[in-house]
């Protein structure tokens, strides 16, 4: 008998939930960056596995908004959890739950959801310093279970998996058994090239970026795609071009390469550099953008 479930995966900026939810699926399909609130969006994993088929959401990292684009990805947040049949709630082994955690498992415990609470990192602490972490998080809820792991090197994420299955009910899937995402191949493009703004400029110059694909056309041997990289500073464009056009030339190369790892052909991709001022407070722009919630979430 098939069976499915949604697993919204949960927690603050950088803790690791691109990365868990990437190593379950034994792809990369969402960015990664040591920088905070990488994620924007909500991001469809979807993993199948003999009768089982998990889609995991993963969520962008929890903070204070100072705007809009800020309340768009907390309101993302809320609307995954209110859709899920799961929550995976992701701490940093070794630190104590602070006040976004808390707002988390009080909005767990409101919700009636099952949850595992996955700490991540667990090869900078040690045993003494584990346990201490999970006494904390259980004095505050009774999660389902507790599972450390180590996202970025796999170690125990399997036993999230088997902790997950429990979750899962009868059904016939969502999904084709054959794909490992729901995000279009635009998408795709856009957040690769976003992940390498992230890579290589400073703190806020990324954060207020924005890449729009305004051409993805296939050909027999080829994909040609024209991108549009949005930046709120004239300042901020020079930096993002670099000296002689060295910086956007060396983001172009690496996200190319990406891109024809992915899609598994030759890429052609042409990036542009254009200035829109504040569009992280624009509902204009930020639908323009493709940020858009949708009523009542």
């Amino acid at each position: 008998m098939k069976k499915t479930g949604f697993i919204s995966i949960v927690g603050r900026p950088n803790v690791g939930k691109s990365t868990l939810m990437n190593a379950i699926l034994g792809e990369k399909v969402a960015i990664v960056s040591s920088k905070p609130q990488t994620t924007r969006n909500r991001i469809r994993g979807i993993h199948t596995v003999g009768e089982c088929q998990y889609v995991f959401l993963d969520t962008p990292g929890v903070h204070s908004p100072r705007t809009k684009l800020g309340s768009y990805m907390m309101k993302s947040v809320r609307s995954s959890v209110g859709s899920s049949d799961a929550v995976i709630l992701i701490a940093e082994a070794g630190h104590s739950p602070g006040d976004i955690e808390k707002g988390l498992i009080d909005r767990i415990r409101k919700s009636e959801l099952p949850c595992v609470l996955v700490l991540n990192k667990i090869d900078l602490v040690n045993r003494e310093k584990l346990a201490e972490t999970i006494k904390e998080y259980s004095d505050l809820y009774d999660f389902d279970s507790y599972v450390p792991v180590c996202a970025s090197k796999g170690k125990n994420v399997d036993i999230v998996l088997e902790e997950c299955e429990k979750f899962l009910y009868e059904s016939d899937w969502m999904f084709p058994d054959d794909i490992v995402t729901d995000q279009t191949e635009r998408q795709i493009a856009s957040e690769i090239i976003r992940e390498k703004l992230l890579r290589f400029l400073s703190e806020e110059i990324p954060h207020g970026t924005a890449v729009v694909i305004e051409e993805f056309k296939e050909e027999e041997n080829r994909i040609n795609i024209r991108a549009e990289i949005f930046c709120e500073k004239s300042s901020h464009k020079g930096i993002i071009l670099g000296k002689g056009g060295a910086m956007i030339k060396k983001i172009g190369t690496l996200a190319r390469e990406d891109m024809e790892a992915f899609f598994g052909t030759k890429v052609y991709l042409d990036l542009w550099v254009k200035v829109k001022e504040k569009w992280r407070d624009s509902d204009y722009n930020l639908a323009d953008f493709g940020f858009v919630q949708k009523k009542g979430e």
